[in-house]
């Protein structure tokens, strides 16, 4: 790369929060007429009508001529007396960084306790989400719940019955592993069409955390768990929702799931399950059951309510394709994406994440011509299996519009697929389980909008 295009690139970042509350009840009002169309034209009104926040150095540009006085004066942090140490007990961002927040689904449900946060991909770096930038998905609202009173229990299919404090599972050997966890409706707006803006919106519901806690396999051993004809668990969560999930055993006797009570060095934040939640690594994050409260060993699949009625997919054909857990391997480009502008020609990072349910990413690809022609993107490291993955590839801008686009590969061969290919077999009328490439348009103004190819 040359270095006059290093001199440009300044993307001016993506306005996080698009409609305000009196615009999400119309949502709610109209939703009923036609929800992702309605959704999609609400957003773009909204987006019209809020001022892009500025480029990091825009609000104070360096000068043309005259030397900059940034550099050429010392600044009160270099020559004044900071603040105290430990002003708070607890670390904050920036006061500058405030803006880089999860935001809710406006549209998705009418109940703020039964709802949805997405997490502002197009605002982080490497593979690490912040626990307090975590998505959530909550059914009954979030719990801070006294550990000092929380019991997990194990039966079922087991010679002991089991009752565990979180002091007794935190005395256990403990495991810490990266792992992403999905939401099973990430991406499930765009199903038919275009409906929401910006990465945040499309595919903010994924997040990427360092667990630690207990293998479940331990546990259940403890309670002489049948491992021969126990074919699945049951697991039950403590919120009133009553969350319950099958678990193939298969997926537990390989050491893979454990009870999580740590998150990124921490115990669990209370809207990520505290104190106990389970983890599902590759699989839809509803079966990652919050407030862990108990799991009983079956031989058969116990087709609770959110496995019979809900996280289905419906088929072209009219049927329903039930039990379907594997989240399949996807990545997403989160700069340059929808909301953001390129205010120059010149040389920019295309960036991105990519993930796979069924191990590692092996490669991803990227498209800056609407998937004609593809260029390998580098994988920064560490890659870890069913982890978040980032990418980066160069780019030059050249001013003309451009669509973007990436694909993914994992290890065992799978390809990302279009939506074309997609829907030749899933059809439109899905909710769960898009996995299908993200195309961002790069206009000739520099606006980035969200778009799909036929």
């Amino acid at each position: 790369m040359k270095h006059d295009d290093l001199s440009a690139g300044r993307i001016i970042r993506a306005p996080e929060n698009f409609l305000s509350r009196e615009g999400i009840k119309t949502v709610f009002a109209e939703g009923k007429k036609g929800r992702r169309d309605f959704i999609r034209s609400a957003f773009a009104a909204a987006a019209a009508g809020v001022a892009a926040p500025a480029v990091l150095a825009q609000g104070n540009p360096v000068p043309k001529e005259g030397g900059d006085t940034n550099i050429l004066n010392l600044p009160e942090h270099a020559t004044g007396l900071g603040q105290s140490v430990v002003t708070d007990g607890y670390g904050k961002p920036s006061k500058y960084e405030t803006n880089v927040q999860r935001r809710q689904s406006p549209g998705l449900t009418q109940t703020n306790q039964a709802s949805v946060s997405f997490s502002p991909l197009q605002s982080l770096f490497g593979i690490v989400t912040p626990s307090g930038l975590h998505f959530e998905r909550h059914h009954q609202g979030w719990w801070d719940i006294d550990p000092s009173k929380h019991r997990f229990m194990v039966n079922g299919m087991v010679k002991t019955p089991k009752v565990f404090t979180m002091d007794e599972i935190m005395r256990l050997p403990s495991v810490s592993r990266f792992h992403f966890i999905e939401c099973g409706a990430n991406s499930g707006a765009e199903w038919g069409n275009v409906a929401v803006p910006t990465a945040q919106y499309t595919h903010g519901m994924i997040s990427c955390s360092e667990f630690t806690g207990v293998p479940l396999i331990t546990l259940l051993e403890l309670a002489g768990a049948d491992l021969k004809n126990g074919k699945f668990v049951l697991a039950e969560g403590g919120d009133g929702s009553s969350m319950t999930r099958t678990i193939p055993m298969s997926l537990i006797t390989s050491g893979e799931v454990f009870v999580a009570y740590g998150q990124n060095g921490e115990m669990l934040r209370p809207e990520n399950g505290y104190p106990l939640r389970l983890v599902v690594p590759g699989v839809q994050g509803v079966s990652w059951v919050k407030y862990l409260r108990r799991v009983e060993v079956g031989d058969q699949p116990y087709a609770t309510k959110d496995e019979a009625i809900h996280y289905i997919d419906l088929q072209p054909s009219g049927l329903h394709r039930q039990y379907t857990n594997i989240q399949e391997c996807k990545s997403v480009v989160t700069t340059p994406s929808g909301g953001q502008v390129l205010l120059d020609k010149g040389f920019y990072n295309i960036t991105g994440l990519a993930w796979s349910g069924r191990g590692k990413v092996k490669k991803v690809d990227v498209s800056v011509d609407g998937g004609r022609n593809w260029r390998p993107a580098r994988l920064e490291s560490p890659v870890m299996s069913k982890a978040l993955t980032r990418f980066n590839v160069d780019w030059v801008w050249d001013g003309k519009p451009a669509i973007i686009q990436s694909r993914a590969t994992d290890e065992t061969g799978y390809v990302q697929p279009t939506y074309k290919q997609l829907r030749a077999v899933r059809g439109t009328r899905s909710i769960y389980h898009n996995n299908a490439i993200q195309s961002w348009l790069v206009q000739e103004n520099g606006e980035v909008k969200n778009v799909q190819l036929s």
